[in-house]
């Protein structure tokens, strides 16, 4: 079987790439208090902890892209990074948010180890400079709209800046109105540009607009696809969760119940040893 050809970088002590298991980026898709995320932490450490895997916590302070606009956009970034600095604090763990906008780069930085360029801004020049200068870990949706070879641009544009700590993530593409699809031929396909791989599954099984004024989703089916990532071959899994998806304040409907994280991780674990022969 061939191996995994990424070259490896380091995120705060977790190696993502190559051989190495997947690292898991997961959390909740929206911070909504400390209390909440301090809760969500400890239940994903706590569903990491029989199998050792590396997770780093997710979460947006600021939702800019939401279906209409009377839904919650998130706490703002003075009062998210403050709650994702005290995670950071209180759990050892690398934390990542996403930046909308080239000025949240280097506010976000000082915080964050990972900043992420959403799906849709992923051709947006100025942002990806802007995040590539911090000199943090860059994970970069791929735009539903993108071929995975589009990526080598995109990479290229961060790596510019003489930052070449970036992954590329698959979060599915566009199949129509409301509808996503997942063509694992992109993930060795974006591989090729050296940098890690990243298989959003939950946003993946993603019904943009599908609900009028929110997203759907089939939640059922984001442990399939991300098995399916593992078997195929991918250096981290991006996983959204929540203690109960259908009172988040968004993302709800493709969203993993926590309970059921022990279990899914487990399972994954097993086809991600399976193929890169750990």
């Amino acid at each position: 079987m061939d191996p995994i050809a990424s070259k490896v970088i380091d995120v705060s002590g977790i190696p993502v790439g190559g051989s190495h298991p997947f690292a898991l980026i997961t959390g909740p898709c929206q911070l909504e208090s400390l209390d909440h995320a301090r809760m969500m932490a400890e239940r994903i450490a706590a569903a990491c902890a029989p199998t050792g895997t590396r997770f780093i916590f997710k979460a947006s302070y600021d939702k800019a892209n939401r279906s209409s606009i009377g839904t919650q956009r998130g706490l703002g970034m003075e009062e998210g990074l403050r709650i994702l600095d005290q995670i950071k604090a209180e759990f050892g763990c690398p934390v990542l948010t996403d930046v909308h906008l080239p000025d949240h780069c280097a506010p976000a930085a000082q915080v964050c180890d990972v900043l992420q360029i959403p799906a849709f801004l992923s051709r947006q020049t100025d942002l990806l400079l802007a995040a590539g200068e911090t000199g943090r870990a860059i994970n970069i949706k791929k735009g539903q709209f993108l071929a995975p070879w589009d990526m080598e641009n995109v990479a290229a544009k961060v790596a510019s800046t003489g930052n070449e700590k970036i992954m590329l993530c698959d979060r599915g593409t566009s199949f129509g109105y409301n509808t996503l699809i997942s063509d694992f031929r992109g993930l060795p396909v974006m591989e090729r540009t050296g940098y890690p791989v990243v298989f959003d599954a939950t946003h993946s099984v993603q019904q943009p607009g599908g609900q009028g004024t929110t997203s759907g989703g089939q939640r059922e089916f984001a442990p399939v696809l991300a098995r399916a990532a593992c078997a195929v071959g991918v250096s981290a899994l991006f996983i959204e969760t929540h203690q109960d998806p259908d009172s988040a304040p968004s993302d709800g409907p493709n969203m993993i119940p926590v309970d059921q994280m022990d279990a899914l991780i487990g399972e994954l674990r097993s086809f991600d040893n399976l193929r890169k022969g750990n």
